[in-house]
């Protein structure tokens, strides 16, 4: 086991050191002041050693070790001084510029090694894109605690090996909960909305009911999952990749998501970040849709075959105009609304307010999903209605 401590010597105090001090007996008034003093204790085997390093931008704990497994990161001691600001990149937007963002970078690595000092864990210990992430500095402490909170659970512990679950679950501790709340209350709500705008003809049109149902249940889950603010814990694109590609990659997947330590986003990303999600959004809208009215299409024929005085009174659902409408819908009304829920209620309201009481923080999550999924199925009857597809 080695710890690792530094400690800056202030330019200021260059006058005072020059003189005698018994408590410092290994200044001498002979030998210049360092601008910062690195002090290395290590165990196995028992060895003290001092070292110097004159890089004034370097004031953090540089090396912590446990059962021989060494965490270690780049803009280090001796020839890694020069290195801190190879790379900022890699999906998680702009940082910040000059000193301001290596100090950024620096408070990261030092939270993080203390959080992994205390956790007795090393950064052999994580995954891959996880220490990637913590090398560039992009990674707070909180974030990891994070992790290591959520590795205790298996099934947490199982979604983290996929990517995109993991950098949701470490931007956000019930995303999982948020999914559950979505799926079960959208049959219910959307029903009831259904019955709320058809009333009387609910049951008569039942089939196309049943179709926004299953459009529904199908898109919930993305609708949750897609919006999400994220950890980014992408790597940087190829040199090679074009600029717009390059652009999106670097885009939030929350508009209006907080920032982490060390990462901004420019208006124009966050701009991005709406276009993005609407694109994709549009795709699930519409494949949902397709499967949706291909459904009740069929139900529909069955019920012809069964009963022929029905089959006047009821139509088959356009597929191909009824799934474009559906995407258009998706693409607009459900993207903002999701992104402002994530990005803005839960994030920047509910999450600073009850951030020490986890069950208020769902109960008020719970509310205002629901809401917001009852007020979306009665949007798609009106605009539906609107633009003739129902």
């Amino acid at each position: 086991m080695s710890i690792a401590f530094c400690f800056i010597t202030p330019s200021s105090s260059n006058a005072s050191l020059s003189k005698p001090n018994p408590h410092r007996p290994f200044l001498s008034s002979s030998s210049p002041p360092p601008t910062s003093l690195h002090l290395r204790l290590s165990l196995s085997p028992a060895s003290l050693s001092l070292h110097y390093n004159n890089n004034p931008h370097r004031h953090l704990l540089t090396a912590f070790s446990t059962a021989n497994d060494a965490v270690s990161f780049p803009g280090g001691d001796d020839d890694n001084n020069n290195n801190n600001n190879g790379n900022s990149g890699g999906g998680g937007g702009g940082g910040g510029g000059g000193d301001e963002g290596s100090s950024a970078e620096d408070k990261n690595r030092e939270e993080v090694l203390m959080v992994l000092a205390e956790a007795g864990r090393s950064l052999k210990n994580l995954p891959k894109d996880l220490a990637a992430a913590i090398e560039a500095g992009r990674i707070p402490g909180a974030v990891v605690s994070r992790f290591l909170e959520l590795e205790k659970s298996p099934v947490l512990r199982w979604l983290m090996q996929f990517g995109a679950f993991k950098e949701r679950l470490l931007a956000d501790d019930l995303f999982l909960a948020k999914v559950f709340m979505e799926c079960g209350v959208g049959m219910f709500t959307k029903t009831a909305a259904e019955y709320e705008r058809r009333r009387e003809n609910f049951f008569n049109e039942l089939e196309i009911v049943f179709a926004d149902v299953v459009m529904a249940i199908l898109a919930d889950f993305m609708l949750v999952f897609l919006p999400a603010p994220t950890v980014s814990l992408r790597p940087p694109l190829a040199t090679s990749a074009g600029t717009i590609a390059k652009f999106f990659h670097n885009c939030p997947d929350n508009a209006f998501q907080v920032a982490l330590a060390g990462t901004s986003y420019s208006f124009l990303q966050r701009l991005g970040a709406v276009v993005r999600n609407g694109t994709k959004l549009f795709a699930v809208g519409t494949a949902s849709s397709l499967v949706g009215t291909a459904v009740t299409n069929a139900l529909i024929n069955a019920r012809k075959a069964v009963n022929k005085d029905s089959a006047a009174e009821v139509e088959n659902v356009p597929i191909i105009s009824t799934s474009a409408a559906y995407g258009v819908y998706m693409a607009v009304s459900s993207n903002l609304r999701y992104q402002i829920l994530a990005g803005v209620i839960e994030q920047r309201i509910l999450e600073p307010m009850l951030h020490q009481h986890k069950l208020w923080l769902s109960a008020f999550s719970f509310a205002v999903r629901t809401g917001n999924t009852f007020l979306g199925s009665l949007l798609w009857v009106d605009y539906a209605r609107w633009i003739g597809v129902q």
